[in-house]
C-alpha cells in the first residue's frame, strides 16, 4: 500500500571485489565430477518449518560442469570474484569468455539456492 521498496544491500557494491564462501558440503566423485549437497534450511518457527518442508521437494544434489567445479573450489572466501574469474581464464582460455558474466550467473544461482554467501551481506562469516 505504501510502496516501500527494500533496498538491495549489494546495489552500490563492486561485486568483483566480494569474496564468496561455500555454505554447502560437496564431494568429488571418482569420475572427477563435483556434486554439491543442498544445505539444510535454517530458521525457526513456522517459516523455518515451511522452508524445511519445501526443501524436501527440491533437488538435493547439484552436479557442476568443469567451469563450475574450478570456480567452486576457488570460492573459499580467500579470493575475490575477480580473482576467480582470472583463474577461470587461466584454466579454460577463451571458451569461458565472458568470464565475469558466466561466473556472476553461477554465483547468483548458487547464492539464491543457499550454496554460497557473501560475508557481511549474508548470514555467513568469512571462514
Amino acid at each position: 500500500m505504501f510502496g516501500f521498496k527494500r533496498r538491495n544491500p549489494l546495489e552500490d557494491v563492486n561485486l568483483l571485489e566480494l569474496r564468496p564462501v561455500r555454505l554447502a558440503e560437496w564431494e568429488e566423485r571418482d569420475d572427477g565430477v563435483l556434486v554439491l549437497h543442498r544445505p539444510r534450511p535454517r530458521g525457526r518457527g513456522v517459516l523455518g518449518a515451511v522452508n524445511r518442508l519445501l526443501s524436501h521437494a527440491a533437488t538435493q544434489r547439484i552436479r557442476l560442469d568443469d567451469v563450475g567445479k574450478v570456480a567452486w573450489l576457488a570460492m573459499s572466501g580467500s579470493r575475490s570474484v575477480a580473482e576467480v574469474a582470472a583463474l577461470l581464464r587461466e584454466a579454460f582460455g577463451e571458451t569461458v569468455e565472458p568470464a565475469e558474466e558466466r561466473l556472476g550467473s553461477l554465483i547468483q544461482m548458487l547464492r539464491r539456492e543457499g550454496f554460497l554467501g557473501y560475508p557481511g551481506y549474508d548470514d555467513v562469516d568469512g571462514t
